[in-house]
């Protein structure tokens, strides 16, 4: 490390933890990446928990003369959150909000979830106004800092036009709250040279007709190239002026520690149609006359994008017919009641009646059908990229143009896609706003492919921001990509303009340098990120970061991207050669496979369905292939592993018995330290050996079979809990009140679905104990005739996965929903019931239903943010306890006072969260049970 560095780190060691620090480049380059197509590596990451912290950090920079840049989630596209020097991200410990004035406005804190925002609003009917693709992922200092937007946000609801006011840090640490007097009023005295500048160029810029006029033009459309000259114009007050420049400023001018929106209503009723024409000009004059309707959102496909998704499920046949020459609008209509709603939707029909439709689905509020429709847009960008050749990326550009030249715009782009051989190029985009993106891919591995792309990119340019006086940027950023063409879009004026703000709020140029303003005319074909071959499981990744919100492993290790980038840097020096004296090796081995909990959460929200679970079970399977024998033996005699698994549990009751739970709890963690963490993890929920055996029985027209998972079989209930009996005696309960005739599958001692194997990578004694089930439970089903209960949402659902045979394999929830709540008569109890929604129910779609069977057995029911997975993973929560401990971190804080028990659906899930939470977690059953008597 350059002495420099050392010295900084030095000096912040002084007040951030060492785990808050992180220097190792292997480390570095994991936390580095970004979603977009650059590549720098930082000197230094912090974690940094307050805003005492950010403005010591920024004073200690600021003395050692170096830069630093501000990520938040790390999804922005266009290179503005990557860096060479200091990358400084936030902890969770940034993710506060406040409703005020009755869900009207609304304070977070810039590490809030976009979506979370959306869900904390939704009681009072209203929603912020931004809504990126993304809002699932990237949090709002991103959302803020890039002024982003989204499908129906246009430039009337985005953060620009929302903003109420902000608290922020400049770049020599001045901390200023636009929204409350005092601070402005120190503002004024701290920093008159500052407000006094700002009020010059102000008036500079309304002394000038004509760029007083460019600006309005720029921000009729969407822009987020450059700084955010429309707030010199819009606002008298300096203040004013200084926090509307925040906006989209992308971290160059200061950090922006929270932010207040003016919120705007998200109506319950929705309608959505999908409308074909033959041509884009037809599809773009619908869109103009849409435009003089109350449509919320106009999306625009041409037929290349329709084709690039036309044989995915649920696409309407028609699509699959359509020529390159079509295009399409999926059209969307919000209405506060379903009259205004179906107002709303005959108004735009009548609007659009004089432009012949090749095809259409009619509005419609079927949700179903909806989502479908969605589908189909939100499913463009990932078609792309799931057909991209290994080793190059998936570009997508966003632009704007005057929606009344958006169809020739199209002809002319899709001109420079033919000229410039991307074929596979498509558009789509926000008609009503002329806001365009389209997607191509791209290699950066020889020069031929650079020029392309830059001789693409000029044209690309030239086409919009001078032919048609467009926006090069309309919501993604300016970033290091669009930098080098800022002053083409804006001229020498506007773009001096720029650079005078930049120097009166960062004069030493500290934050975020090349970002916005680069004077390197190639800054946008350099530092390209590689993406080498590594393993067709993870090839597509496009690093988007989308997983990272449900990793439960995101603030123990690494994240899904960040397990991949180091794994392709891996492949990379194996397939080079090259042998490297660093940690790399090392620091993947347990930050990227060790802490892996593999539940698989991440597929779901990853564009291409990549499922890193898969990929760390692979590198198991070299790992633990010397334990094989070991796996064998006990597949092979299961019942005889359960036995002995069930004695030492007994042994550890016996001791705690004996020796008490503190003095069992200290040999437990010596042993654990002299083994190097060899031995398990005794935690004090654990309980004794399950005694009961169940039976098969009772009488009814109906048949169940039920097969209690080798956990339920083994695992007695935990000490303290107020029901004593075990899951398998619960389970049995239930069905008996329901009516059920229980079938139990023959050798059931013997029986697994395979998970503990799985886990492992041991897929061949995985994939055997999953077909040995299948054929019991073949039989016990009498050839699935009869439904099939497990007792845990795991097994259910790798039983599902794996089963080649049409059984009917149902968890508790679904079974219960489905087979039992019509023989049951349920009475929720006077009780305040903590709800755990596990991976595997997630996976399964099952977190709805799941909350609405705890709400009709419980006067309350609470679902924890920020805990997406418990992080126990089968037998982690033993052997690796840390993961565990860091996925639940947020738990006990949001246990409701007064609240002594919890519910899930997985056994060993549940002694995690009893560990963590400090009450009792069961599975639901025990509650249906309760309730039904």
């Amino acid at each position: 490390m350059e002495v420099r560095y050392q010295r900084l780190a030095d000096e912040l060691g002084e007040f951030l933890p060492a785990e808050r620090i992180i220097t190792d480049p292997s480390l570095c380059l994991a936390f580095g990446t970004d979603a977009s197509f650059y590549r720098l590596l930082p000197k230094l990451v912090l974690r940094l928990a307050n805003l005492d912290e950010v403005v010591r950090v920024l004073a200690a920079c600021r003395r050692q003369r170096i830069h630093c840049t501000f990520r938040a989630a790390g999804t922005s596209l266009s290179g503005q959150a990557v860096s060479d020097s200091v990358l400084i991200t936030l902890t969770d410990d940034w993710r506060h909000h406040r409703i005020e004035d009755d869900g009207r406005r609304i304070a977070l804190q810039p590490g809030v979830i976009g979506a979370d925002a959306n869900r904390y609003l939704a009681p009072f009917g209203r929603k912020i106004g931004p809504d990126p693709a993304s809002i699932n992922s990237c949090k709002i200092g991103g959302i803020a800092a890039n002024n982003a937007s989204g499908m129906c946000c246009g430039t009337a609801q985005n953060s620009y036009r929302t903003l109420h006011g902000l608290s922020l840090v400049l770049a020599d640490g001045t901390r200023v709250d636009t929204r409350d007097a005092d601070s402005r009023a120190r503002l004024a005295e701290q920093k008159p040279e500052l407000l006094a500048g700002l009020r010059q160029l102000s008036d500079e810029v309304r002394a000038n007709p004509e760029l007083s006029e460019r600006i309005r033009h720029k921000y009729r459309l969407k822009n987020t190239t450059g700084y955010s000259l429309n707030a010199l114009i819009d606002f008298d007050d300096p203040i004013d002026m200084l926090a509307h420049l925040m906006i989209g400023s992308e971290g160059t001018l200061g950090f922006i520690a929270e932010v207040s929106y003016h919120t705007v209503p998200d109506h319950p009723f929705k309608a959505s149609c999908l409308l074909v024409y033959a041509n884009i000009e037809t599809t773009c004059r619908a869109v103009t006359a849409l435009a003089g309707t109350q449509v919320a959102a106009v999306e625009l496909m041409d037929g290349r994008a329709l084709a690039s998704i036309a044989d995915k499920p649920g696409m309407p046949g028609f699509v699959r017919e359509l020529d390159a020459e079509a295009a399409a609008l999926l059209v969307e209509v919000h209405g506060a009641s379903e009259a205004e709603l179906l107002d709303k939707c005959e108004r735009a029909m009548t609007a659009v009646t004089p432009y012949e439709r090749r095809n259409e689905v009619a509005f419609t509020q079927d949700k179903a059908i909806c989502a479908s429709l969605w589908a189909m847009r939100k499913g463009m960008f990932p078609a792309v990229g799931a057909v991209r050749e290994t080793g190059t990326t998936v570009i997508i550009e966003d632009v704007a143009f005057p929606v009344e030249e958006l169809a020739t715009a199209v002809r002319k782009l899709t001109a420079l896609f033919e000229r410039f051989g991307y074929h596979e190029a498509i558009i789509f985009g926000h008609a009503l706003a002329g806001n365009l993106h389209f997607v191509f891919t791209q290699g950066f591995d020889d020069q031929a492919e650079l020029d392309r792309y830059g001789g693409f990119m000029d044209a690309v340019a030239r086409l919009v921001a001078v032919d048609y006086g467009g926006s090069l940027k309309a919501e993604h950023g300016t970033g290091r990509n669009m930098a080098p063409y800022v002053e083409l879009e804006w001229g020498r004026e506007g773009y001096a303009l720029m650079q005078r703000i930049k120097a009166l709020l960062d004069p030493d140029g500290l934050l975020n340098p090349g970002v916005i303003l680069n004077e390197d005319a190639q800054a946008h074909l350099k530092d390209l990120k590689p993406l080498p071959a590594a393993d067709e499981i993870v090839d597509k990744c496009i690093e988007c970061g989308f997983c990272e919100a449900v990793c439960p492993s995101r603030d123990l290790s690494l994240t899904p991207r960040q397990r991949i980038v180091l794994f392709r840097e891996l492949q990379r020096r194996q397939a080079a050669g090259e042998h490297n004296e660093d940690r790399l090796d090392a620091v993947f081995r347990y930050q990227g496979v060790d802490t892996c909990a593999a539940t698989g959460l991440c597929a779901q929200r990853c564009p291409v369905g990549i499922n890193t679970g898969d990929l760390v079970r692979q590198l198991r399977t070299a790992r633990y292939k010397k334990f094989e024998p070991i796996a064998r033996w006990s597949a092979g005699h299961f019942a005889a592993t359960t036995r002995a698994v069930a004695l030492g549990l007994n042994t550890a009751h016996a001791g705690r018995k004996l020796l008490g739970e503190s003095t069992l709890s200290r040999l437990n963690a010596g042993l654990r330290k002299a083994s190097k963490n060899r031995v398990p993890l005794w935690l004090p929920e654990t309980p004794a050996a399950n005694s009961h055996r169940p039976e098969a029985g009772g009488t009814g027209p109906d048949k169940v079979v039920y097969f209690p998972s080798c956990a339920s079989r083994v695992l007695g209930q935990s000490p303290g809990a107020r029901d004593a009996r075990s899951l398998t005696e619960v389970t049995l309960a239930v069905l008996k009140k329901a009516g059920f005739e229980v079938i139990l599958p023959f050798d059931l001692n013997n029986l697994c679905c395979g998970m503990p194997y799985q886990s492992k990578g041991m897929m061949a004694q995985a994939d055997d104990k999953a077909a040995e089930l299948e054929a019991r439970l073949w039989q016990a089903s009498e050839q699935g005739r009869w439904p099939v209960l497990m007792d845990t949402s795991p097994c259910a659902k790798r039983s599902k996965e794996t089963q080649d045979l049409p059984l009917k394999v149902f968890e508790p929830v679904q079974f219960v929903l489905e087979h039992a709540m019509d023989r049951l008569t349920l009475e929720p109890v006077d009780d305040t019931v903590m709800l755990h929604i596990t991976c595997s129910s997630r996976r399964m779609d099952l977190a709805e239903p799941m909350l609405t069977l705890a709400r009709r057995c419980a006067r309350e029911v609470v679902v924890p943010e920020h805990i997406e997975c418990c992080g126990f993973a089968g037998d982690k929560g033993f052997t690796t306890p840390e993961l565990n401990a860091a996925a639940l971190k947020p738990l006990k804080a949001q246990v409701p006072a007064g609240c002594t028990r919890g519910v899930s659906n997985s056994r060993t899930c549940e002694l995690g969260l009893s560990h963590h939470s400090g009450i009792n977690y069961e599975s639901i059953l025990y509650l249906v049970d309760e309730a039904s008597r």
